[in-house]
């Protein structure tokens, strides 16, 4: 795996941060004191340069992808800047010892905002969307912004960090992969994201390839959490209920589709309109084929244009089975259970992944 890592690092030594030996990184972050936060990947300690300038260090995991997730990160960060992508200033690879060193982000992450907790801060409706456009921004950067086009595959509310201006970064790029700009369909030889906001071609090989519009699945569901500020599945409520009551997204689009009144708490008139117009993009984010979904580009333009000239989308569908058989492709199929017993599958993986 270090071989790997240097191997790398070698060949790539045009795009790269400050390379930081692990004593460097150590006495950076004071013995690790100051814990700021764990995931999958790592654990991540506030720190600071010799300038006095206040870093994030994520110290990576031991590595089960022969050093792939650090790689991932170093060549997908190290060569961008984006006001809407967190900056990575430096990295450390010391035989098993691996660190990244980002800019701090004094206000933490999306997730702690969005979803209800005692104690934290209420950002308003109008900041909710700001930080919904800048992410859209830095996803559209990702994918048409650089010489290679960067797909993150984990989009989701905890890898969307604030600085003091809650300025919205794209962050944690450890499952990202880069391919060519004129390539369509990246080739994968297993799932990967979390669940609850991975894309459906991630499962079900026969709606269309992965592609970007992974990216913009997950971004739409994303999406779908900041106008609701919560949890798209509400395993709060009683799993005999009507699937579509528990569901966020179904609701919002069955809502939507009858000519309805969205339910959002006490939002102003507003409120309401800005609310709405997240809602009508990230439903068009999260169609099940990825042909239907748009681009970064056109859900920059979307966001940032009137409501009034956005059309609504046809109601998403969580599996294949529920696609009108003239609709769906020549080898999907037609055999499957119960829509309950499907919706009560879904119900569970989302719960679990959340």
């Amino acid at each position: 795996m270090y071989d790997n890592i240097e191997d790398f690092l070698q060949s790539n030594s045009n795009l790269m941060p400050v390379r930081y030996s692990y004593s460097e990184i150590k006495k950076m972050a004071s013995g690790f004191k100051d814990k700021l936060g764990e995931g999958g990947f790592g654990t991540v300690y506030k720190a600071k340069l010799r300038s006095g300038r206040l870093v994030a260090i994520k110290i990576l995991s031991k590595s089960k992808t022969n050093g792939q997730d650090f790689i991932n990160e170093v060549a997908t960060i190290g060569r961008i800047h984006h006001v809407n992508v967190v900056r990575l200033i430096g990295f450390c690879v010391d035989r098993s010892n691996r660190a990244l060193v980002y800019d701090f982000m004094s206000n933490g992450s999306l997730d702690k905002y969005i979803f209800s907790q005692q104690g934290a801060i209420s950002l308003s409706c109008e900041k909710i969307f700001e930080i919904a456009v800048g992410v859209a921004h830095g996803i559209q950067y990702l994918h048409q912004g650089c010489d290679m086009r960067i797909l993150h595959f984990d989009l989701k509310p905890h890898n969307i960090l604030l600085d003091e201006n809650f300025t919205a970064k794209v962050s944690d790029f450890g499952l990202a992969r880069l391919y060519p700009l004129d390539k369509s369909i990246v080739s994968l030889t297993a799932a990967r994201g979390t669940i609850g906001y991975m894309a459906p071609e991630l499962f079900y090989k026969n709606i269309g390839g992965v592609s970007y519009k992974a990216d913009v699945y997950s971004f739409g569901m994303l999406m779908l959490e900041m106008a609701g500020r919560r949890k798209n599945l509400n395993a709060a409520i009683d799993h005999s209920s009507e699937f579509s009551q528990m569901y966020f997204p179904t609701r919002v689009s069955d809502q939507l589709n009858q000519g309805k009144e969205i339910e959002i708490g006490d939002a102003t008139e507003d409120e309401m309109k800005i609310i709405k117009k997240m809602i009508i993009v990230a439903l068009w984010c999260i169609q099940m084929k990825p042909i239907e979904r748009p681009s970064m580009s056109k859900v920059v333009e979307m966001l940032e244009g009137e409501i009034e000239s956005l059309q609504i989308p046809p109601k998403p569908f969580l599996y294949p089975q529920q696609i009108p058989e003239d609709d769906v492709e020549d080898n999907l199929s037609t055999t499957c259970a119960s829509r309950m017993t499907e919706s009560t599958e879904i119900i569970n993986l989302i719960a679990d992944g959340n």
